[in-house]
């Protein structure tokens, strides 16, 4: 081969290979120049969001700054107003305090003045109460005065005046809450209303009297002759029929049944009369000595028969003698106790009878023989009768006081409430009232004869009393209804100079036929 050829050929190549690296160099130099524009483009770009961010920082550095300048202003102004709230509220709690004290300082005044005005109001209500009762003692006062005086001139025989006295007496001391009860003004008002009267019926002592359970004018009295007599009252005038009678017979007791007006008497010879309806028989009683008291059992079904020295229990629904038993003692004196019949023997003992199994006794707390017995139920009292004539009253606490008073032997006592009725073979019938600080005796009836039995009517109005001779007599017992009385027997009012000279001239003046039936109602 030709070396020019050759040489040619291999200059063709070293030329092709070098154009080729070179052109692969400038590719190469070309792509780095490339990227390097790339990047500086891209620096160029990130330079210029720089310079934005820079831009935008510093914007939002001054915003920033203001707004911490703003928040600053804000924050001293918020401590400004702060300082100035609490400046304001410790002014505000400091007049708090002065509205409170204040407050406290006019309540304190207003209870002082309210404290003020109840003292006066309390001495003023004193002073008044004093006036009052000043006024009210002067009156009571008055009262009784005035009723010594009226019983002074019935003794005189000037009835009209007494009438009026006694009327007075009356209204002073009810218009001052006085006791109507009193001696000297009771005992004036049963002088005034004529309160009594008197009717013959037996043969002889007169020793039970028994109402019939719905009526107080109809009434069983029995006698120690063997008299059984039904009365019933119209007005003033006394009916009397005979039920039973027979000399042999000695009625001591009666008892009437209040579901069928049954009518029960015993006998001391041993009998027992009993009448139902129209049906009449007698009833041997073998099982009992000397019989004298009929007591109503605790169950109120049966009746207590008793003799001196036994007891027998009567059926009472079929009337038939259901048991009996012998005592060992000798009953002087029966009574009733929390609705159980009482028997006082001669030894000083009591003994309530529950049933005929069951007897309590207990020593009787007073010395001597005891004739009479009474206690109450609701107010606690109880009350002795003596032989001498002695009363032993004792209240619930077992405070015992002497009521002296009647001359004989005492027959019977009832209490009703806080009064004490008891008569005696004095022939007297005396009014107690046990609450009185000093109980001195109102005798509401006298006679002549042994008082041996009184029973006052179911609503209290009257006392029936009999006495040794076969008498009953009726006493008006009740204060409204013998004041009515005075009031319609009243036929003039005082004279002015009998105002002043009896009542007083400070005493405003009245006329008592004007008022007529009005007092008598208070």
């Amino acid at each position: 081969m030709d070396k020019k050829v050759i040489i040619t050929s291999v200059a063709t190549l070293i030329f092709a290979g070098t154009t080729i690296v070179g052109f692969k160099g400038w590719n190469s130099s070309k792509k780095e120049i490339d990227d390097l524009k790339a990047q500086l483009a891209n620096l160029q770009r990130q330079e210029k969001r720089s310079a934005v961010l820079q831009s935008v920082s510093k914007q939002m550095e001054d915003i920033a700054y203001e707004q911490k300048k703003i928040s600053d202003e804000q924050r001293e102004e918020a401590i400004e107003q702060t300082k100035v709230a609490n400046e304001m509220r410790q002014r505000s709690e400091v007049e708090r305090q002065h509205a409170i004290l204040a407050q406290q300082q006019a309540m304190e005044s207003e209870r002082m003045a309210v404290n003020a005005y109840d003292l006066a109001e309390s001495q003023r209500k004193v002073a008044e109460d004093n006036r009052r009762t000043a006024e009210s003692l002067s009156y009571l006062a008055l009262g009784r005065s005035l009723g010594a005086l009226a019983s002074t001139q019935f003794r005189a025989g000037n009835e009209e005046i007494g009438n009026l006295l006694s009327y007075a007496s009356y209204l002073y001391t009810e218009r001052y809450h006085g006791d109507v009860y009193y001696p000297a003004i009771y005992q004036a008002l049963a002088q005034s209303s004529k309160s009594q009267n008197e009717w013959s019926r037996h043969a002889s002592a007169v020793q039970s009297i028994s109402f019939m359970p719905k009526s107080d004018k109809q009434l069983v009295s029995a006698s120690t002759y063997g008299e059984l007599l039904f009365h019933e009252l119209n007005g003033n005038q006394l009916k009397t029929t005979e039920l039973f009678k027979n000399k042999n017979y000695d009625f001591r007791d009666v008892y009437i049944h209040p579901a069928n007006d049954g009518i029960y008497a015993i006998s001391r010879n041993g009998y027992l009369y009993i009448k139902i309806g129209n049906d009449v028989k007698m009833l041997e009683l073998p099982m009992l000595v000397k019989p004298f008291s009929l007591q109503l059992c605790h169950d109120e079904q049966h009746l207590l028969l008793i003799g001196e020295n036994s007891i027998a229990e009567l059926n009472m629904s079929n009337n038939t003698i259901v048991g009996s038993k012998d005592l060992g003692f000798k009953v002087m004196l029966t009574a009733r106790v929390n609705h159980c019949p009482l028997l006082f023997d001669d030894k000083g003992r009591m003994h309530t009878v529950m049933s005929l199994q069951k007897i309590d006794t207990q020593k009787i707390p007073v010395k001597g023989q005891v004739t009479a017995f009474a206690t109450s139920n609701t107010t606690g009292f109880q009350a002795y009768g003596m032989k001498d004539g002695t009363i032993y009253l004792y209240d619930k606490k077992g405070n015992v006081r002497t009521l002296v008073g009647h001359q004989s032997r005492i027959s019977k006592l009832k209490i009703d409430g806080n009064r004490v009725f008891s008569s005696s073979y004095d022939g007297t019938i005396n009014l107690w009232i046990a609450t009185s600080e000093k109980v001195d005796p109102i005798t509401l009836f006298t006679n002549n004869s042994w008082i041996l039995y009184f029973n006052y009517d179911r609503k209290k109005n009257y006392l029936w009393v009999g006495d040794e001779k076969g008498n009953l007599s009726q006493i008006l017992i009740s204060v409204p209804m013998m004041v009515e009385r005075i009031n319609n027997k009243l036929k003039r009012n005082f004279t002015q100079d009998e105002w002043n000279y009896y009542i007083g001239e400070k005493v405003p003046y009245e006329s008592f036929i004007s008022t007529k039936g009005k007092e008598a109602k208070r």
